[in-house]
Order: structure tokens, then sequence, then C-alpha cells
């Protein structure tokens, strides 16, 4: 009986440790294909990463409470890259992971009502409640950015810049990772940093 127990034990473990890895497989790399995944946005309107094949897009993971999300935002910094950007034929969607009753929820309306106020330029803000698509994107903080090519491959993942701090005084001078990224490969030329250590807070699933 012992023998027994002891073998399923380690049977269950082992799946277990089968299926961690396989998770962790899935999850969006730099360098390969990223994951497909279809969300419904403030306005409920349904959105596929697939339809924008052909584009370059930038994911940007959001929670107005955030005061690292409030360091760009206070200052329209974000709005800035988002108009400067999506002018330029790129697609902006912006994700909020947070679930309900946690930091950085919102409903519909209040997405809107905030995207109104601060003059948000991003295409879309998706609702990720309860945050699957966070995960398979492994987004950890807010802002997470991303930046995928036109043939649909992961090419950034990271910080914003190189000024892990919530004082928007310290915008001025950083060197801005998506700025790059995207400069970069819309005029054909190799992202010379493609994956940085986030910083924000936490997201909140």
């Amino acid at each position: 009986m012992k023998y027994f127990i002891s073998s399923f034990i380690t049977v269950i473990l082992g799946l277990s440790l089968a299926l961690n890895v396989q998770a962790l497989d899935n999850h969006a790399k730099v360098g390969e294909k990223a994951p497909d995944f279809t969300l419904v946005d403030s306005h409920g309107n349904e959105h596929s990463l697939s339809d924008f094949h052909g584009q370059f897009v930038v994911l940007e993971w959001l929670n107005h409470e955030c005061p690292f999300v409030r360091k760009f935002y206070n200052a329209n910094k974000m709005q800035e890259l988002q108009k400067k950007y999506t002018d330029k034929g790129v697609v902006w969607l912006s994700i909020i992971s947070s679930r309900e009753g946690e930091q950085g929820f919102m409903t519909p309306e209040e997405i809107n009502k905030a995207n109104e106020e601060k003059n948000v330029y991003a295409a879309a803000v998706l609702i990720d409640e309860p945050g699957n698509v966070g995960r398979l994107y492994n987004a950890r903080v807010t802002p997470h950015m991303y930046v995928i090519n036109p043939d649909g491959v992961l090419i950034y993942d990271g910080a914003i810049d190189d000024k892990p701090t919530a004082n928007p005084r310290d915008i001025e001078g950083a060197h801005n990772y998506v700025i790059a990224a995207l400069d970069a490969a819309m005029n054909g030329r190799e992202v010379k940093i493609s994956t940085t250590r986030p910083y924000g807070c936490s997201v909140k699933y």
C-alpha cells in the first residue's frame, strides 16, 4: 500500500511538473511568434492579435492607480507615444488584467471616462479579467511593454525605459526601450535591446 501511494504521488508530481513546464513553454518569447489572443475592449468590440497581422503592435499593461503608470500618463508622455506611433500606423493596445476588486480593475464605463479625461490615443483598451492573456505573456507589472512586428514576431519585452522610478522628472533623459525598438524595426534595423527587466506595480491577477 505504501509503495502504491508513493508511486501515485510521484506520478501526480511528475504530471504537475510537466504541466508547469508546458505552461512556461507557452509563454510569449522574444524572437518567436507572439501568441494570438482575443479580448473585448471597453466599447464591447472584440479584437484578436491576428487581426493586425502586417502591422506593428504595441501591448501596454495598464493600471491607472499605479504610480509608475501615473508617472507617464499625468505627464502626458504615454499619450504622446501613443499618438506618435499610431499616426505611423502602429496598433497600440492597452490591456487591463486586474481582477475585479483589485487595484486597477475598471468597468468599461470607467475606462471610457479615463480615456476621455486623459486624452488616450490607444487603439483600444482591452479587458483581460481574469488575466489569461496577462499570464500568457507573463506580464508582471504595469507598465509592462511588448512590441510585435508585422510578421507577428515578438521583438521587445520589458520596461518602458531605463529609469525605474515613479518620478515624472526622470522621464527626461531616460532611454525609452519602446521607442528604440519601434524606430529600429520600422527602419529595417536590428533591435539591439530586445529584453529588459520591467518595473512598476505588480499585475493584480
